[in-house]
């Protein structure tokens, strides 16, 4: 896929990351953070059509190697930097899993983007590459999604994959196995 496609230039990524990380500071210090179309002008980072296309995206945060927090929108329903902006901000202190990341450990965190493909619907899990593709299984109105980048951290394989992904779901961890839904997508992590 070429840039003009949809593949984010080095430029972009270092803006959308600017982006979130600002999204983090003010979340944690409860100020606004910039807007992002200044920050691309400032930049002198086109605007469109990357930038400006609707598109999903995960902000994940870590704190000395652990999870801290990562909020996302599968599908695009606003421009790619202000869902880069909105969730970098949700991730900082909308996770219910964790407490609001407090201004003193901004210099602790790290920080990840993930841009998202289009979701496509698969047949079944022997269309799905670990590693390759993020998941989203759906299945008596549960639903529940991994990152593609999550088996690969965590050392799984397929099978081990979707049974966390269905007790993620709500599911037993054979959940997955009968009358579920898949659908796939790839990611640019940066």
């Amino acid at each position: 896929m070429s840039a003009g496609a949809g593949l984010l230039t080095a430029p972009e990524k270092a803006l959308l990351r600017e982006i979130a990380l600002l999204a983090v500071a003010a979340a944690a210090r409860g100020t606004t953070p910039p807007d992002a179309q200044s920050l691309a002008l400032a930049a002198a980072v086109a605007w469109e059509p990357r930038l400006a296309a609707p598109r999903g995206a995960f902000v994940t945060l870590h704190r000395d190697g652990r999870l801290r927090g990562c909020i996302g929108h599968i599908e695009g329903h606003l421009p790619l930097a202000e869902t880069v902006a909105r969730n970098g901000r949700a991730a900082a202190c909308e996770d219910p899993r964790f407490p609001p990341v407090g201004a003193a450990e901004l210099p602790r965190l790290t920080l990840e983007v993930s841009a998202l493909t289009p979701l496509r619907p698969v047949a079944g899990p022997d269309d799905i590459v670990v590693g390759e593709h993020g998941i989203v299984l759906d299945k008596g109105g549960r639903r529940a999604v991994f990152l593609p980048q999550v088996a690969t951290e965590q050392g799984w394989n397929l099978v081990t994959t979707l049974g966390h992904l269905a007790l993620k779901a709500g599911l037993g961890p054979a959940g997955w196995q009968e009358g579920a839904r898949f659908h796939v997508f790839a990611a640019e992590v940066f």
